[in-house]
């Protein structure tokens, strides 16, 4: 019996779509067309969700690992894609939002039509590669891409945002496009049902300044403390933006505003 929906990738997302979609996921390190044939013929899937990437403990990890970059976040999203179409499967990329500049006194929410810019972090540019190559096949094939950004989720993990920012205890206060997961994964599977395709900007409505977090997270843990500085006293590329959810509005899904879920949030995650 052909399966519905395959992950690949046992990272942070793969692992949350898993347990949200109650699907199969692959264990096996795919390096070559012939390893993901492998797979396709073992689970035999309708659709393939990729969650595959390489982030290391944080982006910078990839200026000195820059192969492994290209192979994760390049290379392998074009072959999986080869494979799916010459399978007749859907492909659906999680690629992601931290691909653009932004000018906070001019720039509006940026809409999936402009073209990525932001090439300063290795970890951009290899997304930015895969993206391009991926969505001029989207015209023609079922494939479709979306974007997180900073992802937020109500259980701990070293990649969620406010475990993040616990752990740092210093923030900047800049407003950015924050992706709630709970609520990411509802819009994924609002759009697998449509059968959507192209690339989706898959972020909360409004945006996150860190403190407003932090101050919810600190109502239920008074002895926390933080401290907000300069952006410029990081010294690290990083870019802050604000993405445009109205082509995932139009699509008839409406994410909550990101300042709705944080008591939500910080309130399950403590639970765990």
């Amino acid at each position: 019996m052909r399966r519905e929906i395959l992950i690949l990738g046992k990272g942070f997302i793969g692992n949350r779509l898993k347990e949200f979609f109650k699907c199969s996921i692959s264990d096996k390190r795919i390096h070559s067309f012939r390893d993901m044939q492998k797979e396709i013929k073992r689970f035999d899937p309708r659709i393939v969700i990729n969650c595959i990437g390489h982030t290391g403990s944080n982006v910078d990890e990839c200026e000195f690992n820059k192969d492994k970059t290209l192979l994760a976040n390049t290379f392998l999203p074009i072959i999986l894609t080869e494979v799916a179409l010459r399978n007749n499967i859907k492909l659906v990329h999680i690629s992601s939002g931290c691909v653009y500049y932004f000018d906070y006194h001019r720039d509006r929410p940026i809409p999936e039509e402009k073209i990525p810019d932001f090439f300063e972090l290795f970890y951009s540019r290899a997304k930015i590669y895969a993206e391009r190559a991926l969505e001029v096949l989207c015209q023609r094939f079922n494939i479709l891409i979306v974007r997180p950004r900073l992802p937020l989720d109500n259980r701990p993990h070293y990649r969620n945002l406010l475990t993040k920012l616990i752990q740092y205890k210093r923030v900047i206060d800049i407003p950015n496009s924050v992706t709630y997961i709970p609520d990411f994964m509802e819009a994924l599977r609002h759009l697998i049902r449509i059968d959507a395709r192209g690339i989706y900007n898959v972020v909360n409505r409004g945006v996150l300044r860190y403190p407003e977090l932090l101050e919810v997270y600190r109502k239920y843990v008074p002895d926390f403390q933080y401290e907000i500085i300069d952006p410029k006293r990081l010294n690290l590329k990083r870019t802050n933006l604000i993405l445009s959810t109205k082509k995932l509005e139009k699509s008839g899904f409406k994410l909550r505003d990101i300042r709705e879920v944080l008591e939500e949030c910080v309130k399950e995650y403590i639970r765990y």
